[in-house]
This record gives structure tokens, C-alpha cells and sequence, in this order.
């Protein structure tokens, strides 16, 4: 056979759903040399990463690690770990991936209720309450940033009602942790799961996790084995606990990589961090505003990480896309579901949330525009966002 090239990817500038752009102390944090998953070195890491994740989670919760596989493995390891067969669970869904939580909680042998809302929409307290009063469930999950819509959930209120039902919650936090406030204990949530590939700007290989001691304590409890033998936590908490049982060779140059992208948010603080992505979505939102084109999710809901717009009427959604891809190396994200062909999802995550793509994306969006006869004031995108910019 004919040996293939050696890998050479194109330079993109990812600023769809995720991956996100990984800040190159990040690459070359996971080009150290390997060491063994039982090295004294590797579980300094590992002790380290479990520190500064709480520091991000903001929690004190003990059972906090990074789960070996992507963040739907996240998603997976808190349902099946919390949930045994005939469970009565309760998932709100309002996009793709409280969809997928609902269906991982069925395959894991409970009885799932959903409530659900239109795509782009938020739940209240008050009808996550009705259904709680109602099937009195063991767990409810919902979604705190839905990749999908872009729709940004409130999780205080709901976590209230949720506890007075007796009741734990589960939060999908996989693109809104490192990207906007996640405040694990504050708000009562007893098991969060998110994913190293968006706003922490990692490649997409981990998916930290925390559970509250009471969710600690309902594992502890069960009455059948975890479904899934990799991702139990009666044993994977043996590993990066006291103990060091082995369970699985951690990929350890990831967690290098997982080790640095903390280090860099808490170098530039939370709060800071917070206030980029807010200030670039601002900046994103008034240049769009100026090419004719709107959010899909209403003000005061939308997420600033994810950027869900409105295609304009006219606009060949693939066409720009690919245009975006190949002319400028941009990568923006398709809709999903519902609003396949109606949405465009422009990310803003972690390294990618910077004044450089926003202008340069602005700039060469209006030029897919023109070119499919779309009338645009010239530079108005790229004026808007600059005027963001000088006023911040």
C-alpha cells in the first residue's frame, strides 16, 4: 500500500458549536512526554486538575474529576451512575441534547417523563414544578446552555423546586462552563457534566464531573450494579481518591492538556473571563444587527459563548457556509432538528472569544452576503462591533 501523508490540517478558526480553538500552551502541554497512569507525577496531576475544576464548578464537592471520553460520556456517567431500572426521571427538553439525555436515562432503565418547549425556548420554575408535584421522580435533568438552540436556562429557581420535590438535579453544563457563571453549590445542583471542548479549549477528549454528597450518597446506596463498567463511579472515584485502585489507563496527555487550559482560566479569573465572552457577544450581536441579521432566542436568553442567528431570507445557508470555510477558514456551525436550514450557530468559546474573529468574522460574512446579491451597507457590520468595542 501506499503510505498516506503525514497528518497536515488546514488552519481553521473555529467558531461553530465545538470544537473551539485550544490555546497553543494547551497543545503543547499534551506534546509532554507520557508517563505511566499510576506515575507519582500523573497523580500530582491528576489531584491538581480535581483542585482547580472545583475552582471553576465552584464547588467543594469531593467527587470531582475528568471522565475519560467526550462530553456525552459525561452525560452518561451521571445518568447511569444516579439512576437504577424503574426510576422515575423527569428531563426537560427544548433542543437536541435534552433529547439525548432522555434517551441515555431510558436506556438505562427508567421511567422518563418529559416536559418540553419549543426550540430556543426556556423552562420556568414553575412548570418544572408542576411535573415534579406530579411524578415525584428521583432525578430531573435539564440543559444550562443548549448547544443546540442557544438558549441560555436559569437553574436557580428550578433547582429550589426540584429539591422540595425530593428530587436531585442534573445540569448539562458542557458549553457553559469556563464561558459563564456555573455556581455548582450555590445553586444546589447535585450532578453537573461538561465537556473539555468548548469554552475550556481543549480538544474534545474529557468530560469533567462533580456530584454533591448527596448524589454521593444515592450512588452509595444503590441496589443494582452501574450499568456501565467504565464509567462507574463506585470504582473510578478509587482512582483519583486515596486509594489509587486501577481501573482504566487514563489518557494521560489529555489530562496535560485539561492541567494547562485550567491554568489559564484561573490566571485570567473567572470574572474576567466571563466578561470576554459577554463583551464579544455584545460586539458579535450589534454587527450582525447591522447586516439584517437576528438572534433566534429571545433577548435575555441568548448564550454568549453560542450565537444562534436567524439565516436572512434569500441566504443559502450551505453556500455561506462553505464559503466561510474555504475563502476564509472560518467554521461556523448548521442548525439542528427543527431549525436545520433556518439557524446559523456562530461559536464564541474560550481562546476563539476574542475582538480579532468577531471583526474578521463580520467582515467576511458581509462578503458572502454580497456575493449572493444580499444588500448590506458596506463595513456596517465591522463599524458596529468596533463602536461595542470603544464604548467597553
Amino acid at each position: 500500500m501506499t503510505i498516506p501523508a503525514p497528518i497536515c490540517p488546514p488552519k481553521r478558526i473555529l467558531m461553530g458549536p465545538g470544537p473551539s480553538d485550544i490555546d497553543p500552551r494547551v497543545l503543547a502541554a499534551m506534546a509532554a512526554p507520557t508517563v505511566g497512569h499510576l506515575d507519582p507525577y500523573f497523580l500530582q496531576t491528576m489531584d491538581e486538575i480535581r483542585s482547580m475544576l472545583r475552582e471553576v464548578f465552584q464547588t467543594s464537592n469531593d467527587l470531582t474529576l475528568s471522565v475519560s471520553g467526550t462530553g456525552s460520556s459525561g452525560m452518561e456517567t451521571c445518568v447511569v451512575n444516579l439512576v437504577e431500572p424503574g426510576d422515575k426521571v423527569v428531563i426537560c427538553k427544548n433542543g437536541v441534547f435534552g433529547m439525548r439525555m432522555a434517551d441515555v436515562a431510558e436506556r438505562a432503565g427508567a421511567e422518563v417523563t418529559t416536559i418540553e418547549k419549543g426550540f430556543s425556548e426556556i423552562f420556568s420554575a414553575d412548570e418544572v414544578a408542576e411535573v415534579v408535584d406530579r411524578i415525584k421522580p428521583k432525578l430531573v435533568g435539564i440543559v444550562h446552555a443548549e448547544t443546540s438552540t442557544g438558549a441560555w436556562q436559569p437553574l436557580e429557581e428550578i433547582s429550589k423546586v426540584v429539591h422540595d420535590g425530593g428530587a436531585l438535579l442534573l445540569a448539562d453544563c458542557v458549553t457553559s462552563l469556563g464561558g459563564v457563571l456555573v455556581k455548582v453549590d450555590e445553586w444546589g445542583l447535585d450532578a453537573v457534566y461538561s465537556g473539555t471542548q468548548k469554552c475550556l479549549s481543549c480538544p474534545p477528549c474529557l468530560a469533567p464531573v462533580t456530584f454533591s454528597p448527596r448524589a454521593v450518597e444515592v450512588i452509595n446506596a444503590r441496589q443494582t450494579k452501574v450499568a456501565s463498567w467504565y464509567l462507574d463511579m463506585t470504582m473510578v472515584r478509587n482512582y483519583w481518591g486515596e486509594d489509587r485502585a486501577y481501573h482504566h489507563t487514563a489518557p494521560i496527555n489529555s489530562n496535560y492538556g485539561l492541567h494547562e487550559a485550567l491554568r489559564l482560566i484561573l490566571e485570567e479569573g473567572l470574572e474576567n473571563r466571563f466578561a470576554r465572552h459577554m463583551r464579544n457577544h455584545k460586539a458579535l450581536k450589534a454587527g450582525l444587527a447591522a447586516l439584517g441579521i437576528q438572534y433566534s432566542v429571545p433577548e435575555g436568553q441568548q448564550l454568549p459563548m453560542l450565537n444562534s442567528v436567524l439565516i436572512p431570507d434569500g441566504v443559502d445557508d450551505a453556500a455561506t457556509r462553505k464559503q466561510l470555510l474555504t475563502e476564509f477558514g472560518i467554521e461556523i456551525g448548521a442548525g439542528l432538528g427543527p431549525v436545520k436550514g433556518k439557524t446559523w450557530r456562530i461559536g464564541l468559546m474560550g481562546a476563539a472569544s476574542c475582538e480579532q474573529n468577531v471583526v474578521y468574522f463580520l467582515a467576511a460574512l458581509e462578503r458572502c452576503l454580497s456575493g449572493q446579491g444580499i444588500a448590506v451597507d458596506a463595513g456596517a457590520g465591522v463599524a458596529a462591533a468596533n463602536g461595542v468595542y470603544s464604548a467597553s
